[in-house]
C-alpha cells in the first residue's frame, strides 16, 4: 500500500476508535498557544520481533496488536544505523546531556547478544561526545550465560529480568512455546546477576492478584536486584483486568480494589524492610512516596511528568509504548519510520502530545480527584475505552487511589507534626 493513502487509512482508524485524542487535540492550535514538546530521552530499541516463551499475558503476542507479524524477525544494521543517525539528531536539536536506550523484544537475546552490542555500538558512535549513553538490554532471562554477560559488560551495558516472582509456582503463566517452564533458566540467570551486581539493573514483575503478595515480594527481594518494578498488568476498560468486571469508564470508589490491595500489602512489606539495603528500590512505591511529597515523577505510570519515551521496531518503525497495543490493533503506530521522518516529527503525534499535557491531558473526575495528581490518571494505555478513546480515568482508578491513600497514612505516622 502506498505510504501516504496507508497514513491517511489509519488517521481516519484513529480518529474512529480513539476520539480523544485523534479527533479532538487540536496539536497546531496548542503549539500557537505555547505549549511546546519535550525531548524524547529514552529509546525503547526492538533487537528481535520474536520471543522464545509464550507468556499467557503478554501484551505484544497476546493482545489486540497484529503487526508484529508483519516486521522482521530481528533489526537490520541499516535500521540500526538510521536509528543512531536520528537519535544523535534528537540529542544534538535539543542539547541532551544524556539519552537512554532500552534493548527489548520480544526476546532480545534471541539470536544472542551481537544484535545488543551493534546496536549499542552505532548509537554510541553517532552521539555527540557530550551526549552521555545509558544502556540496558531487558531479557527473560533464558538465553544469558556467563560469556554473554561478559560482552555485555564490556559494552556497559546493564541487564534487566522479566519474572512474575521468585519460584517456579509464581512464574507458572511464563512458559516457552510447548508449554515448558521458563524459570530454571530464568533462576539460573537471576543467581548470577546477583553476583553481577554493576550489571544488575533490576526486575520488572507484572502482578498476578491470584498469587500472594508476600511470596511475590520476598521471593523477588531474595533475589537481590537492585530495583524492582511491580506493574499492573496491561488493561482497560474494554478489556478489564483480571478479577474486575466490566463497567462503564467513570471514577468511583463503590467497586473492588483487589489489585490496590495486593500493591498496599507489598508496599508495606517494603517499608517496613530493612534499611540496610538488602531490599530493592521498588519504583512504583518511591515514585508514589515522592510525589507525596511534592517531588515530581520521573516516570509515565504516576504523577503528571510527559512521557519522553518512544518506540523504535525492527523495521524502523517509530511507535508509542506497547501498553497500548491492548486497546485496538496498530494503535502504537504513528505513520513515521526513521528512514522518513525525524524524531521531533513524532513529537507532534496526538497521542505523544496527550501524554505530555499534564493534568490538562487529564478526565474531568482525575483533575478534581483529590489524588489525580499522584497518580496522574495512572498508564496512559490503562485509560482506553473504545468509541471514546484516552480520555478517561485508569481501570485501575479505584485501585491506585486505595494504594495512594494507604501509601500517605505510612508517610503521615512518620512525619514531623510541623
Amino acid at each position: 500500500m502506498h505510504r501516504a493513502l496507508e497514513h491517511t487509512l489509519r488517521t481516519a482508524r484513529d480518529r474512529e476508535l480513539a476520539p480523544w485524542p485523534h479527533a479532538v487535540l487540536d496539536v497546531a492550535a496548542l503549539r500557537r498557544a505555547g505549549q511546546r514538546p519535550f525531548p524524547f530521552r529514552q529509546f525503547v530499541l526492538k533487537v528481535h520481533g520474536r520471543c522464545n516463551l509464550d507468556c499467557t499475558y503478554c501484551v505484544i503476542y497476546q493482545g489486540q496488536d497484529a503487526g508484529w507479524r508483519e516486521r522482521p524477525a530481528r533489526v537490520s544494521p541499516e535500521v540500526m544505523r538510521q536509528t543512531a543517525r536520528r537519535i544523535a539528531e534528537h540529542a544534538v536539536v535539543h542539547r541532551l546531556s544524556e539519552v537512554r536506550i532500552d534493548l527489548h523484544g520480544g526476546e532480545p537475546l534471541l539470536s544472542g547478544p551481537e544484535s545488543a552490542l551493534a546496536y549499542t555500538a552505532a548509537v554510541r558512535a553517532a552521539l555527540p561526545a557530550r551526549t552521555a549513553l545509558r544502556t540496558t538490554v531487558q531479557t527473560n532471562g533464558t538465553l544469558v550465560t556467563e560469556r554473554t554477560l561478559d560482552r555485555l559488560a564490556d559494552a556497559n551495558i546493564r541487564v534487566g529480568l522479566s519474572l512474575d516472582g521468585g519460584t517456579a509456582v509464581l512464574n507458572r503463566r511464563r512458559v516457552d512455546h510447548a508449554g515448558r517452564s521458563s524459570w530454571p533458566a530464568a533462576a539460573r540467570a537471576a543467581r548470577v546477576l546477583a553476583d553481577r551486581p554493576e550489571l544488575y539493573a533490576g526486575i520488572l514483575c507484572a502482578i498476578d492478584i491470584t498469587s500472594d503478595p508476600k511470596d511475590v515480594y520476598s521471593s523477588l527481594a531474595a533475589l537481590r536486584p537492585p530495583r524492582l518494578d511491580l506493574l499492573l498488568p496491561h488493561a482497560n476498560w474494554s478489556s478489564p483486568p483480571p478479577g474486575l468486571a466490566a463497567r462503564p469508564p467513570r471514577h468511583t470508589a463503590q467497586v473492588p480494589t483487589p489489585y490496590g490491595d495486593w500493591l498496599s500489602t507489598a508496599f508495606d512489606l517494603w517499608w517496613d524492610g530493612p534499611p540496610d539495603g538488602t531490599q530493592p528500590r521498588v519504583r512504583l512505591f518511591t515514585e508514589i512516596v515522592a510525589l507525596l511529597l511534592g517531588v515530581p515523577s520521573a516516570t509515565e505510570s504516576v504523577g503528571l511528568s510527559p512521557t519522553c519515551a518512544v518506540v523504535v521496531h525492527t523495521d524502523g518503525a517509530v511507535e508509542q509504548i506497547d501498553s497500548l497495543n491492548l486497546a485496538y490493533d496498530r494503535a502504537t503506530a504513528t505513520g513515521f519510520d526513521v528512514f522518513g521522518n525525524s524524531f521531533d516529527e513524532a513529537l507532534d503525534h496526538p497521542g505523544i502530545v496527550a501524554r505530555q499535557l499534564g493534568v490538562e491531558g487529564l478526565a474531568d473526575e482525575c483533575r478534581a480527584c483529590p489524588v489525580g495528581r499522584v497518580c496522574g490518571g495512572g498508564n496512559y494505555g490503562h485509560r482506553y475505552s473504545a468509541g471514546t478513546g484516552f480520555l478517561h480515568p485508569s481501570v485501575y482508578c479505584a485501585d491506585l487511589e486505595q494504594l495512594v491513600r494507604h501509601a500517605a497514612r505510612r508517610l503521615s505516622a512518620v512525619m514531623p507534626e510541623d
